[in-house]
């Protein structure tokens, strides 16, 4: 399936900012199932000053504030290729070993509920694949997909004591569950074409967790499926910090304010 993509940005600062410094994470890589045939950026208020590849093969572009901007907008799009591969990403690539992707960290460090809904899964006699989509059913009969009660700084253990969060929450408890059990598992954001609409005012968030003789699998906890052609994979990490769209630092004191608009259609 051939998807369009447009993403827009637009933060506005209540004062001039006298330095900022951001990394965009917004920037789709060719690969097994996914090829990207487009894809370019337009900055206002800023510039683009270098670009790489990190630690989790995210391409990132560090952007820095123009000296007294008062405003940055971001506009993203291209057009991607994607197919069904029922949520098979393939075998670990990279420099970062996959042991890493054991470890906790602290939005997805595990407490008492999340230990005692890991007690709940099934074993492993039935094979990991059942194992997992049984932890996903787990996951999103604790969490009720609901916005408003949660951020993106929401802990995995709170989302479960609130039993309320959205697609970034269902992603972190997935994780440390599978964490639990020995998987390495990290955390995959990224867009979703909807059925029922074009525009969107977020992006998605799925988890991924490591199975031997498949390699990488995806699991949309809230959507109840492993990704198809429809989604489109952008950045991975340990967590939602380590894959954000956007992250970094301004200097001052003026508050900020965010409006975001994406558009995933099929061409």
């Amino acid at each position: 399936m051939r998807l369009k993509i447009h993403h827009s940005a637009h933060y506005s600062y209540t004062a001039p900012v006298s330095y900022g410094l951001f990394q965009l994470r917004q920037t789709p890589k060719s690969r097994i199932g996914q090829q990207v045939l487009s894809w370019k950026h337009h900055i206002e208020g800023g510039r683009i000053e270098a670009e790489y590849e990190d630690h989790n093969a995210n391409w990132v572009q560090l952007i820095s504030l123009d000296a007294g901007a008062e405003k940055l907008v971001i506009s993203t799009e291209g057009e991607v290729d994607v197919e069904d591969r029922a949520g098979v990403i393939g075998m670990h690539r990279g420099f970062t070993p996959l042991w890493l992707f054991k470890r906790s960290t602290l939005l997805t460090r595990p407490g008492p509920l999340l230990r005692r809904l890991v007690k709940s899964a099934p074993d492993a006699s039935g094979g990991d694949l059942p194992r997992l989509h049984a932890i996903a059913g787990l996951v999103r009969d604790a969490i009720q997909y609901e916005p408003g009660w949660t951020d993106a700084d929401t802990r995995a253990e709170d989302a479960l004591e609130r039993g309320h969060g959205v697609c970034q929450d269902h992603a972190h408890v997935f994780i440390a569950a599978a964490r639990l059990l020995g998987y390495p598992a990290r955390y995959a954001g990224g867009y979703l074409m909807m059925n029922d609409r074009i525009q969107q005012d977020a992006g998605h968030a799925w988890a991924e967790a490591y199975v031997e003789g498949l390699g990488w699998v995806g699991f949309d906890v809230s959507n109840a499926i492993s990704p198809d052609s429809r989604y489109v994979r952008v950045a991975t990490g340990l967590d939602y910090r380590e894959a954000a769209p956007v992250s970094g630092m301004r200097f001052g004191a003026a508050s900020e304010s965010l409006d975001v608009s994406i558009q995933v259609q099929q061409q």
